[in-house]
């Protein structure tokens, strides 16, 4: 029996946090609250942008980072337009 090579831990890593984030999607699909909708898909997008590090990891291909850069930038803007759209249409979130 061999040891896991590093990146076969980075592969293990990004499949464990694909499993989460499907669990998280129910919770962004059938959240009671508008705030557990909204915590579960920035959760979401954080997630993706941590799988997509440990594939870039695992893969050892640098474009990964800057496809997980671009996503968390997307992600938070997401998160900012949201807000102010629920602030504005009479509550706080």
């Amino acid at each position: 029996m061999t040891p896991a090579s590093l990146e076969d831990v980075f592969l293990a890593a990004a499949a464990l946090f694909v499993v989460l984030a499907i669990a998280m999607f129910y919770r962004a699909v059938a959240g009671p609250t508008t705030q557990d909708r909204l915590l579960a898909v920035n959760v979401l997008g954080t997630n993706t942008v941590v799988i997509l590090a440990l594939l870039a990891a695992g893969f050892d291909e640098p474009w990964f980072l800057d496809v997980a850069l671009i996503y968390a930038l997307l992600n938070f803007l997401m998160s900012v337009a949201i807000s102010k759209f629920t602030v504005e249409r009479g509550g706080v979130l």
